[in-house]
């Protein structure tokens, strides 16, 4: 069974950037789609950003364009989510999931990391 594990999550000011890093266990996630979500509390969890499983398609949620790119790096069974120019509004845990088709609908999602926290300062 694959386990995804999220890294790189921490505290940032307005502006700076990070990248977080979503490595899977267990299973070749290389044949498999891959996304990024987050949740703040009280809120239902939104799509970010997700990826196919060749890299060719992405797609991303009109909050995250411009400022944030995926990729991945199927040596290393491993996705990235960098960010750039964070802002506040981007604080937030961030989870990486697994599943067959890149797409903002998290139901299409059936394995996922527990997620790592991202805090902007402003």
């Amino acid at each position: 069974q694959v386990r995804l594990q999220e890294s790189g999550g921490g505290t940032a000011q307005a502006g700076e950037s990070l990248t977080l890093a979503c490595t899977a266990s267990g299973r070749n996630i290389r044949a498999e789609s891959a996304g990024w979500f987050r949740q703040v509390p009280g809120k239902e969890r939104e799509f970010v950003a997700a990826i196919n499983y060749g890299g060719g398609i992405t797609v991303y949620a009109d909050s995250a364009k411009g400022r944030f790119t995926i990729s991945r790096d199927n040596t290393r069974n491993t996705v990235y989510l960098q960010m750039n120019s964070l802002k506040h509004e981007d604080t937030a845990v961030y989870f990486c999931a697994s599943g067959r088709a890149a797409t903002r609908e998290r139901e299409r999602y059936d394995t996922w990391g527990h997620g790592t926290q991202v805090t902007v300062s402003s």
